[in-house]
């Protein structure tokens, strides 16, 4: 079994997978979390892996940017690979104020500017949320840890360089956390396929404070989000 976006066979990718943006942040997780790892897919360079994280099997694969890439791989992860946990691990822009770079948001459900949910032909706004017993766990294991988190609604955006630089306010105005650019879409082909979906996301700039980290730092040093979500 391979699809146009994925190489692997039945078989190869585990029941959980971390999902992060970057192909080599999923790269990063597999060769410094998880052992004896096997590479399951180099399709377009969107790295997957399947590797034991104490001992239990997980998988780890790139999403890349953007509402529909998460949703092809994400929708194929699904149906033609049985994933049944599909955790999100990613960067996100600060909306509030009392976010600062490194803090951890724990998505409980995603706002959107896309059209993704127009398939479905619902009457109305479709409100993607998370899985309650996904959030749970993360929030449980964030309070043990003791790490500085946040849970609430963030942003999907399909757009990163706004015309309206100012149009962020608006969001937080309404008490959003923060922005990215994938989970709303996740969230929906989780619920419809009847699966289980999160979103554990760092903050690596912040619209309020005009503060940001580089690419590698949002490639190696996110570690609190990886651990947080490989102990689910």
């Amino acid at each position: 079994m391979t699809t146009p976006h994925n190489s692997a066979k039945k078989g190869d990718i585990a029941e959980k997978i971390l999902l992060p943006g970057d192909p080599l942040r999923a790269k990063y997780i597999a060769e410094n979390f998880l052992d004896d790892v096997k590479q399951f897919n180099t399709v377009r360079n969107m790295f997957g892996f399947t590797g034991k994280y104490k001992g239990k099997e997980v998988s780890v694969m790139g999403t890349g940017m953007g509402v529909p890439s998460i949703g092809i791989y994400s929708y194929e992860l699904i149906h033609e690979y049985g994933v049944k946990n599909l955790i999100r691990v990613g960067s996100c822009g600060a909306y509030l104020p009392e976010l600062e770079l490194y803090d951890l948001v724990i998505a409980q459900a995603a706002c959107t500017n896309s059209s993704y949910a127009s398939q479905y032909g619902l009457n109305g706004t479709y409100s993607a949320i998370s899985s309650w017993e996904l959030l749970y766990k993360a929030v449980k294991i964030a309070e043990e840890k003791n790490l500085r988190h946040f849970v609430g609604n963030i942003m999907t955006s399909d757009i990163f360089y706004d015309d309206n630089p100012e149009s962020w306010k608006k969001w937080a105005g309404m008490g959003v956390l923060a922005v990215e650019m994938e989970s709303y879409a996740l969230f929906c082909n989780a619920a419809k396929a009847g699966v289980n979906a999160l979103t554990i996301l760092t903050v690596s700039d912040s619209l309020v404070h005009q503060t940001l980290t580089t690419a590698e730092e949002r490639e190696k040093s996110f570690t609190n989000m990886m651990e947080v979500a490989l102990e689910i």
